[in-house]
């Protein structure tokens, strides 16, 4: 047997949806997922983009970023949002993470923004790994204590809850999408901008098509451009495959949540394997990271020898050639990233697995893990 680390649903919804749109029978797919998606996660705004990095790209320019701007962000995570920030020539500034749950260390952003006043100051990228997120209230009270606006990365959070509320709901200025994140490509890419900030979302509505407007009375090939924009935009046919899949995400949820249990409980006294907290009830598990305390590599190898494929999240940014050179960074400077690094693996979990790849996923972790030494 062979599980492949993700997945890509293709049901009779998405072949149904995807037929009207090759018959030309339903064209408006893009206006209706960005209304399904917004009543989903609720918000007032929801704007679809070609995919999560655009939509990140995007919420830079909404936010009218510059050269010299700085943005704050976690060190551990994918290279898109620290390359957003570098695109506009402006500075993305990392901080460590919590050790339990590889998200941004609220203490130290806090005291960075206390040392670091200063205009040149834009925003905070927040990444939700797994869908894990922050403690939302106190980082949006330090948001309105430093003003500074805060974007969130929801790239593994679609669908996922704090205190109740769908992330994208709980009062962030600019929450971005992924419907292909790394290492769990779908079969189409897609992104999606939420806001509930009027100002923010007309021009972030602007600048995704060429800053172009038009006169409701002209001609159609009349137009003016008004900003330096781009094209941003999303397919009819993306949209039409993301709408059935948007559909089941809750019932995806639920189902990633029961394979972690089997995870959890079968590897709970399992040898140099760590697993996560499930005391949060509202972790939706669209990731199941592990922690390995011997030769992780070594280890992720010997899984797929065995027919398991696992991916890791993240390789910190300040490892990474670009950044470590661009700001002359060290290895140590951000300490819980580089152990967890270290040490975390991300098996596979998503809702098509069956029951007997979960318990194979499990057997074969066991397996590898007694021949540690």
């Amino acid at each position: 047997m062979k599980v492949a680390f993700s997945r890509y649903e293709s049901g009779r919804e998405e072949h149904g949806n995807v037929a009207d749109v090759l018959d030309g029978e339903n064209l408006n797919q893009v206006s209706k997922l960005e209304e399904e998606f917004a009543a989903y996660i609720g918000c007032k705004y929801a704007l679809a983009t070609s995919h999560g990095t655009s939509a990140l790209h995007l919420a830079m320019l909404a936010l009218d970023l510059k050269r010299g701007d700085k943005v704050v962000c976690s060190v551990n995570a994918f290279p898109n949002v620290a390359e957003v920030v570098r695109h506009f020539d402006a500075e993305p500034v990392f901080v460590d993470i919590e050790a339990n749950n590889y998200n941004i260390n609220l203490d130290l952003l806090e005291a960075y923004l206390e040392d670091n006043q200063s205009k040149k100051l834009k925003a905070v990228i927040v990444t939700h790994i797994a869908g894990v997120s922050v403690d939302l209230d106190r980082l949006y009270s330090i948001a309105k204590i430093y003003n500074v606006k805060i974007v969130e990365d929801a790239s593994e959070a679609l669908g996922a809850l704090y205190r109740g509320k769908k992330i994208g709901s709980t009062g962030g200025h600019i929450t971005c999408f992924n419907f292909s994140p790394h290492l769990k490509k779908n079969v189409c890419n897609g992104g999606m901008l939420v806001s509930d900030d009027d100002e923010i979302i007309e021009r972030a509505k602007l600048l995704s098509n060429h800053a172009i407007v038009r006169d409701e009375d002209a001609l159609e090939y009349i137009y003016d451009v008004v900003d330096i924009g781009n094209d941003y935009s999303m397919g009819e046919l993306n949209a039409a495959y993301l709408r059935a899949q948007l559909v089941k995400q809750d019932s995806n949820i639920k189902r990633q949540q029961d394979i972690a249990k089997v995870y959890s409980d079968t590897l709970a006294s399992t040898e140099h394997v760590t697993i996560p907290n499930m005391n949060n009830e509202e972790h939706p598990f669209s990731l199941y990271i592990i922690k390995v305390d011997k030769n992780r590599d070594s280890f992720a190898l010997e899984l797929k020898k065995a027919g398991v494929e696992c991916g890791v999240h993240y390789i910190p940014l300040h490892l990474l050639s670009y950044y470590k050179s661009k700001y002359s960074l060290k290895i140590n400077n951000y300490p819980i990233a580089l152990q967890s690094f270290q040490q975390v693996l991300s098996l596979p979990i998503y809702a098509s697995m069956s029951d007997e790849e979960v318990k194979f996923v499990c057997q074969k972790v066991k397996q590898i893990a007694k021949t540690r030494v």
